[in-house]
């Protein structure tokens, strides 16, 4: 009957395997109790850093964009000449910024409300410059033609078939339109047609 015990060395080979076999066991019940594994390494999160605009991109630069419009203001001003102002500016803006009326100026003049176009003239009076007008009656023709840019509503006025609705109507309009190229311009007020203009010839210039 053959024997079924093992030689030595088959008895330590089950040994070391035996040994083996307890280490690991060992191992995973300390892994699984908890044991204390190696920290993680933190990253500091990274934040962008924020880069100027570049010169002239305009890129963040409130007011960078140039002025819309160019007025001259000119009459009964402190500082006549032309300004620069943004898109829907009035005449009371252009005349602010050309330093505000003077003593002299005749406010009644001036419609301060009216919206300014680029290339506009402002033209502020000086008291007693539209009576002198208004006193010459009829006779306008005499000192010179009336220009439709530069004259006043009561100026205006004075011309044949001009009453004060419609001379306050043709400063409106320049200062809405811009200023009359030709005479023939009359024609966009309301109230003014051909036979008017006719009668104007002469008496008014642009």
């Amino acid at each position: 009957m053959p024997s079924s015990r093992l030689g030595v060395p088959g008895r330590r080979l089950v040994a070391v395997a035996l040994l083996a076999l307890v280490v690991v066991i060992v191992a995973w019940r300390h892994v699984a109790a908890g044991g204390s594994a190696p920290d993680a390494v933190r990253v500091a999160p990274i934040v962008p850093v924020a880069t100027a605009p570049a010169p002239g991109s305009g890129v963040g630069s409130a007011g960078s964009s140039p002025p819309a419009l160019v007025v001259d203001v000119a009459g009964a001003v402190r500082r006549p000449g032309l300004v620069r102002l943004p898109k829907g500016a009035r005449v009371a803006d252009a005349v602010a910024r050309a330093g505000g009326l003077t003593r002299r100026a005749e406010r009644s003049g001036v419609n301060l409300a009216a919206l300014v176009s680029d290339g506009e003239q402002v033209l502020v009076p000086e008291r007693g410059a539209a009576a002198t007008a208004a006193g010459g009656g009829g006779a306008a023709g005499a000192a010179g033609p009336v220009s439709l840019n530069s004259a006043t509503a009561e100026q205006l006025d004075t011309l044949p078939g001009i009453g004060p609705v419609t001379a306050q109507k043709i400063v409106s309009y320049r200062q809405q339109h811009g200023p009359f190229s030709s005479v023939d311009g009359l024609d966009a007020i309301p109230g003014i047609g051909p036979a008017r203009i006719s009668e104007l010839q002469g008496l008014v210039v642009p």
